[in-house]
């Protein structure tokens, strides 16, 4: 009798309100500006308006005009240390060594991706980065001393989408145009949609939830615990059909997203035990 074998499943996250609070830039990098983090990006939405510039690639350059001008380092290593200072939801830290243990239990093989508008190099530098099998965020061009001097890559709500195919082709990297643009037949893909899960927190995950939906894979809206209205707002989720699920943004054991998370792994471990049985 043959060892059953493995199946691959991904659980991608957006990061900023979904497994940290806040925006990642807020927690020291803005401080370190001696600015208003609401300040910010009010001056964001203003520039990308005034400009007709993509609200990312405003933020990204604020964040290097305002640094020059604070005399503040940009230099990636200086950068990358705004990570340590992220502020997480309940039970993120544990999180992944347990919910990777049950589903080893069950036959799965689970990997773990970042698809977030938020600075690359500070997610890079959180506790949590070797948890992930690749982090795709917006991040910055450097220069030979190592100076951030360009955005390298901006990662808006729409553009999200591209890297769940990425994940589905095994693409770990955001500039292989070719692999992903290569036909493949969808039962011969890595991780197949039906085998991922996205989790984010609202509207700049919308694009990434339906198609994911749409592709029969299962989307996780979470809330901020102890926030008015926002279980009400994660809720319009689920009556426009935007995602399959909501939950409290808290990763402890018992949790409601630690049991959508486990009845989703044991759903899938089910339907892969029939399908090697079957065959």
């Amino acid at each position: 009798m043959t060892k059953k074998q493995k199946t691959t499943v991904a659980i991608a996250y957006d990061f900023d309100g979904t497994l940290a609070k806040g925006n990642i830039q807020e927690n020291s990098f803005i401080p370190d500006l001696k600015l208003d983090k609401e300040v910010f990006w009010q001056e964001v939405k203003k520039l990308a308006q005034d400009e007709e510039m993509d609200e990312i690639l405003a933020y990204m350059f604020l964040m290097i005009k305002k640094a020059k001008e604070k005399k503040i380092s940009c230099k990636k290593d200086e950068i990358k240390k705004h990570g340590k200072t992220v502020k997480y939801f309940k039970g993120v830290e544990d999180f992944f060594a347990r919910i990777n243990e049950y589903a080893n239990s069950k036959r799965i093989k689970l990997e773990h991706y970042i698809i977030s508008s938020g600075t690359k190099e500070m997610i890079e530098g959180t506790s949590i980065a070797n948890e992930f099998e690749y982090i795709f965020a917006s991040s910055f061009k450097y220069d030979v001393n190592g100076v951030a001097k360009w955005p390298a890559l901006a990662i808006n709500y729409t553009t999200k989408t591209q890297y769940l195919f990425r994940i589905n082709k095994g693409i770990k990297n955001a500039w292989d145009n070719t692999e992903i643009n290569k036909y493949i037949e969808l039962s011969e893909r890595p991780i197949l949609f039906e085998n991922m899960i996205y989790i984010g927190d609202g509207a700049t995950d919308i694009p990434a939830m339906k198609m994911l939906n749409y592709q029969g894979g299962t989307s996780i809206g979470v809330y901020p615990p102890n926030t008015k209205g926002a279980k009400n707002k994660a809720q319009e989720l689920l009556k426009n059909n935007r995602a399959n699920y909501i939950a409290k943004a808290d990763y402890s054991p018992d949790s409601d997203i630690d049991k959508i998370i486990i009845s989703i792994i044991d759903r899938i471990s089910i339907k892969a035990s029939v399908k090697q049985h079957t065959k």
